[in-house]
């Protein structure tokens, strides 16, 4: 825009330049010279302030683009801070439920050697049935409480099983064979086991016929009237008869 300015300049100095003689100015050299060295700085000029224009157009450009982004940039950064607040709060949640599983699992351990030992103390007291096999069940739990690397919840489900299987007793009968001792005299028997209610007993040539004494704890002979009965409910549980009511000396059951 400024080069027509430039030229029209360039020539109004020439023709002062070729009227100064007429003037008795400066030689026409000098102002040639002159002339010459004002249009170079004016065209200079005029390349500086063409490149500054192209360069203040770019930083603009920039400018917008770098605020664009910063803006962008704000905007995740806000987004990103929501998220880590919510993850925050669930850390936090997290901690807290591990707090409470550390305090139930210190209780659930109080817990369980407490049934533990009340468990032992029933199965002592219990029928003489399938000795070894509650022994080494009872064993397997001792050992199961006293390992560290078992949590709460796992040692809980072996104990609910260990539970349901002692209590599944109540609801089954076997007959097995067994040696016995009857008022220190060695006996080789039949054994009946009536649920956890009795255990009865009869001699291979059901001459003789008893029961496990829950009072003193001792295999004990009943009178030979009870022996077609208790020969019966073998039969029965040994599926070898039809079920029927019978008569069996059960006594008194102790809680």
């Amino acid at each position: 825009m400024l080069k027509g300015h430039t030229k029209g300049l360039a020539l109004l100095l020439l023709m002062f330049i070729g009227a100064s003689p007429a003037w008795g100015g400066p030689p026409a050299d000098e102002v040639r010279k002159t002339v010459a060295g004002t249009v170079d700085i004016r065209r200079k000029t005029q390349e500086h302030e063409d490149q500054w224009a192209v360069e203040k157009t770019e930083l603009e450009a920039r400018y917008r683009s770098s605020k664009a982004h910063i803006e962008a940039l704000q905007e995740q950064t806000a987004l990103w801070e929501r998220k880590l607040d919510v993850l925050q709060g669930r850390a936090d949640e997290l901690h807290r439920r591990i707090r409470e599983s550390e305090r139930l699992d210190a209780n659930l351990q109080e817990t369980l050697e407490g049934i533990m030992d009340r468990l032992e103390a029933w199965v002592a007291q219990d029928l003489p049935f399938l000795p070894e096999e509650r022994a080494q069940r009872l064993n397997l739990l001792r050992e199961t409480l006293a390992q560290t690397d078992i949590s709460g919840a796992e040692k809980l489900r072996i104990f609910l099983e260990a539970l349901l299987v002692e209590c599944g007793y109540g609801d089954t009968v076997e007959v097995y064979e067994q040696k016995i001792e009857v008022a220190g005299e060695p006996l080789f028997a039949h054994v009946f086991r009536l649920g956890r209610l009795a255990i009865f007993w009869e001699t291979p040539d059901n001459a003789r016929v008893g029961e496990y004494d829950r009072v003193t704890h001792h295999w004990v002979e009943l009178p030979a009237k009870y022996a077609r009965n208790i020969a019966a409910a073998m039969e029965m549980a040994e599926k070898r008869r039809p079920i029927e009511l019978l008569r069996l000396p059960l006594g008194r059951i102790t809680p």
